[in-house]
């Protein structure tokens, strides 16, 4: 199948030039994400509604997201994706502008489904983007360097962005999230070369994806691992509770150690992947978060194995996004690359909020320990899905030198 974007040699060589810009678009993104959690108290005072009315501003954004994220791929399929992901930046930028401004509870959750919005239309594009401009042989390194501003914006920008927010007020954060989205508009106008889509398919080609098994088992297996990422790190003040006794300094360290061990992990990943084939390294990331969850539940007393076990449940988290990415890539055919990766990205988001629910169940029944081990069942489930899968992707789990005779004739990859 042949790519239909024009690609040049100058553009598909400064590709980690241009993945580093997306990458700095994704930041502002998991920023805006990840820091509201760390203002509901700020946020509840200041609307008057209770933390937990407050609180609902992270699910309101993480389900608009999970819903227009392939809405949003299908509408804007035949734009190119220069376009898509200035206008992403922008609405993204002006949902949290009326989020600073908004008066009341109500029209700031209309705020966020309008920056969850811009994020769903701004993350999958900037994966699929970089992941055309590296070409076959490199597209799992793309999408790691992409996916590091989402580790970042986790280990770093939540932090800043909650500091702010202590200082100089909950509104604040939200200026300094437009602010990064907005400078980041420009470099990509400026400097991003443009990817138009040659071939306008149809809409029924366009989704004719979505009935592929294949497609289907790399969804699966992203809702099942993520769920049970997902179930530790969002409870991750219970789960360690006998380690950290409830100071709420420990549990800022185990995040930061989470965060920066994830970057490491996503950068790695992308190279093995591009190396050893993506199920591979998925399979090997969901085996160790199963171990390593299995720990939590029987080893969570210290504080020092906590922080051990916070950074190998990093890295393994946080090894599975790019390959899953890279994954389903694969079966785009030309032009829904950004449909897939936003199906993708919802079928996460999804994972997120089961999670959420789950977790609840699981804490109601006194047990912080089977979270741990709830965690574990769902990444071992993960992991064999995608051992039995494997047999429907012998042309995507291979090695970089696998894919090169793929490359069209402007060194565009094949997908």
């Amino acid at each position: 199948m042949t790519q239909t974007v024009q690609v040049t040699g100058t553009h598909q060589r400064s590709w980690r030039v241009h993945a580093c810009v997306l990458a700095l678009g994704t930041f502002a993104v998991g920023t805006d994400a990840f820091v509201i959690a760390g203002l509901l108290p700020e946020i509840s005072d200041s609307l008057d509604v209770s933390t937990g009315a407050a609180g609902q501003l992270v699910s309101v954004f993480s389900l608009a997201y999970a819903l227009l994220s392939p809405v949003l791929a299908t509408v804007t399929s035949r734009w190119s994706r220069r376009s898509v992901l200035i206008l992403a930046l922008v609405v993204f930028a002006a949902g949290n502008v009326v989020t600073a401004v908004a008066p009341d509870y109500t029209l700031v959750l209309v705020s966020r489904v309008i920056a969850a919005a811009g994020a769903a239309m701004f993350t999958p594009n900037a994966g699929a983007t970089a992941a055309t401009l590296a070409g076959a042989e490199q597209r799992g390194r793309a999408i790691a360097i992409v996916t590091v501003g989402l580790t970042a914006s986790l280990a770093l920008g939540a932090p800043l962005g909650t500091a702010i927010g202590n200082a100089l007020g909950w509104q604040a954060t939200m200026w300094f999230v437009t602010a990064l989205a907005l400078l980041v508009v420009p470099v990509i106008a400026l400097r991003l070369p443009d990817i138009p889509v040659a071939a306008r398919a149809g809409l029924r080609r366009r989704l004719a994806p979505l009935t592929d098994r294949r497609v289907a088992g790399v969804l699966a297996c992203t809702l099942i691992a993520f769920t049970g990422v997902y179930l530790p790190y969002t409870y991750i003040s219970a789960v360690f509770e006998p380690a950290t006794a409830g100071d709420a300094g420990r549990v800022a360290l185990l995040l930061l150690v989470f965060g920066l061990a994830g970057t490491a992990g996503n950068l790695t990943a992308g190279r093995l992947a591009d190396r050893r084939g993506p199920r591979t390294v998925v399979i090997a990331a969901t085996s160790l978060l199963t171990v390593a969850f299995a720990l939590m539940a029987v080893a969570h007393s210290s504080f020092a194995v906590a922080v051990v076990l916070s950074a190998v449940s990093g890295i393994g988290s946080w090894s599975v996004t790019a390959p899953q990415q890279q994954r389903i890539i694969a079966f785009a055919a030309p032009g829904t690359e950004p449909l897939l990766v936003s199906l993708n990205a919802a079928v996460m988001y999804l994972a997120i909020s089961l999670s959420s629910v789950l977790g609840a169940g699981i804490l109601g029944s006194g047990s912080s320990a089977g979270l741990a081990w709830a965690g574990a069942g769902f990444t071992v489930a993960a992991a064999v899905i995608t051992v039995l899968t494997g047999r429907f992707e012998r042309g995507t789990d291979t090695a970089a030198a696998q894919v090169t005779p793929r490359a069209g004739a402007h060194g565009s990859p094949a997908e």
